[in-house]
């Protein structure tokens, strides 16, 4: 089939040099590669054209060759001839052609699980609402339902989670979604001013701040008519930035699921030292979360030479401390007997499903755009070496998470250890022009995960669309599958061993 292929630190991509193909030979091609671990997809979606049609895109990764090959497909926005669906054969698509469908009712023939994903307020079927959502039931005298939220205790965004249970035992969990209905990717369309798109950006998931803004960021100076090239220091600096937004939620992870367990000296230990690591970042920018650092073609925060001894001591500090609190943990049996072989998703599920991150890694499957599609100097200077577990339970993503924490602290090390700030940084620049009717991605390997930005300009070099993907989008099944078998009173490790985001899926 025609693709258009590229790569992570390529340019953005001219709308017209993307093929147009037939579904027929689409749905081939993609049922072939999807059946090899080294695919899978990057975004899918669907955007109206100006003669009533829709422009279907795909972005798909190999994760063997770097590659991104793009491609498209057409349909007419009012045609009612079902298409045959991949996720009949794929269930890594599921999330992409129920959106499809929910947002412009195409139907996609054989579809297994034809569910509102969003409940976006431009939904095709407005009589389709959260009242009426299609629930998966069970028939059995033995059998009940237990449903928790959509509102939770304390600041928990909403999300419903319907149980089918015998007893003690999860038979069934269905995750239901869609509560917020924020306009985020209309948001971006529908204003000119760069500064409030990158703080669009950096408001999609508050955990993930610094990721997705670093995702768009690289989407715009992708679609710069003239590009210029980055500095290393800026380079540098967005690179400490993520790597430090990593630090501080996998501690802080690490704290919540010892508090879920009632281990408390590993709850205030990490609470502390995320304490340290989040001030960190509040001490170069100004906000605890690293909003403000990522900026096009430059930054307002550049880093001192008096910043970046603070990086280096409480890094070092926190890496030292840290280690002490992992120690202890895999060193204590009452931890370790109520993490071990509970909310188990094999490497084969997490293939079958798309699965990504940190999550997938804990099952053995090597997804990490760090590793398979760098970008910065991921690609240039780190060749980094991915943290692969194999028994896909919580103590497996536990651990994960542990092992990142000291990787991004040597990371961080690496960089700033020989890094001369330059004598005068270069400013953002919110006003340079964009290419008219092209497209860029952004693919940054955010704390959760794979985040994939993509934005599409049109004949004006104005911003048309963008298209988000927060990892969350591919997890929240594998969560549904971790409980199942497992006592419901698992759930709540289970959910925090993955720590997916409401609001990164409801955009």
């Amino acid at each position: 089939m025609k693709y258009f292929t590229t790569n992570n630190t390529a340019p953005a991509v001219p709308l017209e040099e993307i093929p147009v193909v037939d579904y027929a030979e689409f749905f081939a091609d993609l049922d072939r590669k999807l059946g090899q671990e080294r695919y899978h997809i990057g975004h899918y979606f669907a955007l109206p054209e100006r003669d009533e049609r829709l422009r279907m895109f795909c972005l798909l990764l190999d994760d063997r060759t770097s590659e991104v090959l793009l491609t498209s497909y057409c349909v007419e926005y009012y045609d009612e001839t079902p298409l045959p669906s991949l996720t009949a054969r794929h269930a890594q698509v599921h999330p992409f052609e129920r959106e499809i469908t929910e947002r412009y009712g195409i139907r996609f023939d054989g579809m297994p699980w034809e569910k509102p994903l969003r409940f976006p307020f431009d939904r095709f079927d407005p009589k389709s609402t959260m009242d009426n959502y299609p629930f998966y039931t069970m028939e059995g005298a033995s059998l009940h339902e237990v449903n928790v939220g959509p509102i939770h205790a304390g600041i928990i965004e909403p999300g419903a989670f319907r149980f089918i249970c015998n007893g003690e035992r999860v038979l069934h969990l269905e995750i239901a979604l869609g509560y917020q209905h924020r306009g985020v990717e209309h948001a971006f369309a529908a204003t000119d001013n760069r500064l409030r798109q990158v703080l669009l950006a950096e408001s999609i998931a508050g955990d993930s701040a610094v990721a997705h803004s670093t995702a768009f960021v690289e989407t715009l100076e992708k679609l710069a008519v003239q590009p210029r090239t980055r500095s290393y220091e800026l380079d540098c600096e967005r690179t400490v930035a993520l790597e430090l937004e990593r630090m501080a939620v996998q501690i802080a992870d690490t704290g919540a699921l010892c508090m879920d367990i009632g281990y408390q000296l590993g709850q205030v230990a990490c609470e502390a030292l995320r304490t340290v690591t989040i001030n960190t970042t509040q001490a170069w920018c100004g906000n605890r979360f690293g909003k403000g650092l990522i900026r096009p073609q430059g930054t307002n925060h550049p880093l001192t030479a008096e910043k970046v001894a603070l990086v280096r001591r409480n890094v070092a500090d926190v890496r030292r401390r840290y280690d002490e609190v992992r120690e202890d943990i895999k060193s204590s049996p009452t931890v370790l007997a109520r993490l071990e072989q509970c909310g188990i998703v094999s490497r084969e599920e997490m293939v079958r499903i798309g699965g990504v991150g940190q999550a997938a890694r804990a099952s053995g499957l090597l997804r990490d755009l760090r590793t398979t599609h760098p970008w910065g100097l991921y690609a240039r200077e780190l060749h980094h070496e991915s943290v692969v577990k194999r028994y896909g339970d919580v103590m497996a993503r536990l651990t994960v998470r542990c092992r990142e924490v000291l990787q991004s602290a040597d990371c961080i090390e690496h960089l700033l250890a020989g890094l001369v700030p330059a004598a005068e940084a270069s400013r953002p620049d919110y006003e340079f022009p964009l290419q008219g009717e092209s497209l860029a991605f952004g693919l940054i390997e955010g704390w959760r995960g794979e985040i994939c930005h993509v934005t599409v300009t049109d004949a004006d070099g104005r911003i048309a669309a963008c298209k988000i993907k927060d990892p969350s989008l591919h997890n929240w099944l594998a969560l549904a599958l971790a409980v199942r078998g497992e006592g419901i009173s698992d759930f709540p490790i289970c959910n925090k061993s993955f720590n997916l985001s409401y609001c990164g899926n409801d955009l």
